[in-house]
C-alpha cells in the first residue's frame, strides 16, 4: 500500500465521524493542558518553598559544638574491666565556638575543584534594646557580596541595600519582624546589649524578610568587620564556613571528609532539611500522577472510539481486505487515526498549557509573609512540554493499537456474507 493512499483513507474515516474524532481530540488536548499547568503551577511551587529554605541553606556547614567530652576522667582512671560506670548530668566542656585557625581552613578550602563558593560568618546572641524591654536576637556577620553571589541575598531584602553593610560602619539589616516590635524605620539608631554586657548603637540601613516569622522576629545582619568589632574579637573569629558545592548530591560525602580533615563538625543541607526535601517530592510526585492520569483517561476515551469506529466501518474494513489491502495496511491506517488525534490534540495542548501557565504567571499574589513575590509563581521547565508530547503520542499509539489489531484480523468473506 502506498503510503499517500493509506493518509488518504484515514482522513475519510476520520471525517467521517468528526465529531466523534474533535472529541476525542478535545479529550486529549484537555488532558496535557491541565498536565502542563499542573505541573508548572506546582513545581513553581515547589521551587519557591525550596527557595526560602534550600537558598538560604549552605550545602556543608563547618562549625564548633560545644558538647559534653565522651572520655570522662573517671573512665580514664578505672582500675578494674569488670566495673562500668554511670555518670549523670554531664556538662559540656569549655570548648571555644569560633573555628580555630579559620582563615588556613578557608583558603585550604579554595583550592578544591568541588566547591562552588565559601561565605564565612559569625554568629553573635545579642538583646534588642527598646526602652526597659530587651528582645532576644541574633546578628550574623557576613560578607554581604558572598552572601549576594552564594544565597541570592538581595531576593529577601525589601528595604534598603546589602552593599551599604560593607560601606556604612555599625550598619544592620534588621528581620522585619524585629523592626516591626521595635517601630524602627530606615536611618534609626538602635540600641544591642551583646552577651558580655556590651553595649553598641548600630545605624538600620534595611530590612530582611525571609517569609518565615519566627526568624524574622530575631535575626538581622551585619558585616563581619561590625560584628566583631560587637563581639570584641579578632580578624580571625569566624564561628561557621558556609560551603556551597558544583554538585549538591556530593554534599554528605564531602561533609564527613571536611569534619574529619579539619576536626569540625559539618552538617551537609540533606540531613538539615530532610523533611522539607521529603514533602517537595511528595507534592511533584503527586502532580506527575494526577497529570498521568488525565492522559491514560483521555486513551481509553481514544480506544472506545476507535472501537466504535470499526464496528460501524465494517462494510468499508472488508472492501479495503476485498480489494487487495492486507491486515498489516489496515490495521496501519488505523493506528494512524490514533496517532493523528494524539498529535493534534497534543500540539494543541501544549500551547494552551503554556497559555494558561502564562496566565497564572500574570495573576497577582500579594501577602504579608513574601514580599518579595508579586505574582503566583510557575516553572517553565521544558521537560515538561517534552513529556507531554511524548506521552500524549504513546498513550495514543496504545490506544489504537489494539482496536487496529482487530480490524487488520476481520474476514471480509464473512462481513459480506453476513451483508
Amino acid at each position: 500500500m502506498k503510503i499517500n493512499l493509506g493518509f488518504e483513507i484515514a482522513k475519510s474515516l476520520l471525517l467521517a465521524r468528526w465529531k466523534q474524532t474533535l472529541i476525542a481530540a478535545i479529550g486529549v488536548t484537555f488532558s496535557i493542558t491541565m498536565f502542563i499547568t499542573l505541573l508548572g503551577f506546582m513545581t513553581g511551587l515547589n521551587e519557591l518553598l525550596d527557595g526560602l529554605i534550600l537558598n538560604r541553606t549552605p550545602h556543608i556547614r563547618l562549625f564548633n559544638e560545644i558538647k559534653p567530652s565522651k572520655n570522662q576522667p573517671i573512665n580514664m582512671y578505672s582500675d578494674s574491666l569488670d566495673e562500668y560506670n554511670f555518670i549523670h548530668s554531664i556538662k559540656p566542656n569549655s570548648g571555644r565556638i569560633s573555628i580555630y585557625n579559620a582563615i588556613p581552613i578557608i583558603a585550604k578550602l579554595k583550592e578544591d575543584a568541588n566547591i562552588l563558593g565559601i561565605s564565612p560568618k559569625l554568629s553573635a546572641q545579642v538583646f534588642y534594646n527598646v526602652g526597659e524591654t530587651d528582645l532576644n536576637g541574633v546578628i550574623n556577620g557576613i560578607n554581604a557580596m558572598d552572601e549576594q553571589k552564594l544565597f541570592a541575598f538581595n531576593t529577601y531584602i525589601t528595604e534598603g541595600n546589602y552593599n551599604d553593610l560593607n560601606i556604612i560602619p555599625n550598619s544592620i539589616i534588621l528581620g522585619k519582624g524585629a523592626a516591626d516590635k521595635m517601630l524602627a524605620n530606615i536611618g534609626d539608631l538602635i540600641q544591642v546589649t551583646t552577651s558580655k554586657g556590651e553595649r553598641v548603637k548600630l545605624k538600620v540601613i534595611g530590612f530582611f524578610q525571609s517569609g518565615i516569622q519566627d526568624i524574622d522576629k530575631i535575626q538581622s545582619y551585619c558585616s563581619i568587620e561590625t560584628t566583631q568589632k560587637l563581639l570584641g574579637v579578632n580578624s580571625n573569629y569566624f564561628t561557621d564556613i558556609q560551603i556551597k558545592l558544583k554538585d549538591l548530591t556530593k554534599a554528605p560525602k564531602l561533609a564527613k571528609y571536611y569534619s574529619s580533615l579539619f576536626n569540625l563538625e559539618a552538617i551537609d543541607i540533606q540531613t538539615a532539611n530532610a523533611q522539607f526535601e521529603t514533602g517537595s517530592s511528595i507534592r511533584t510526585l503527586i502532580s506527575y500522577a494526577v497529570g498521568i492520569t488525565l492522559l491514560i483517561v483521555a486513551g481509553f476515551g481514544i480506544y472506545n472510539i476507535l472501537n466504535m469506529m470499526i464496528y460501524e466501518k465494517m462494510d468499508s474494513i472488508a472492501i479495503l481486505k476485498a480489494t487487495g489491502f492486507s491486515g498489516k495496511d489496515v490495521k496501519g491506517i488505523f493506528i494512524t487515526i490514533a496517532l493523528s488525534i494524539g498529535i493534534f490534540g497534543g500540539f494543541f495542548g501544549l500551547v494552551f498549557g503554556f497559555s494558561l501557565t502564562s496566565i497564572i504567571d500574570q495573576i497577582p499574589f500579594n501577602t504579608p509573609a513574601l514580599p518579595t513575590i508579586k505574582t503566583y509563581p510557575v516553572s517553565y521547565n521544558p521537560i515538561y512540554y517534552v513529556i507531554g508530547g511524548v506521552f500524549s503520542i504513546a498513550t495514543t499509539y496504545l490506544a489504537g493499537l489494539f482496536p487496529a489489531k482487530k480490524a487488520s484480523k476481520i474476514d471480509p468473506v464473512i462481513i459480506i456474507r453476513g451483508k
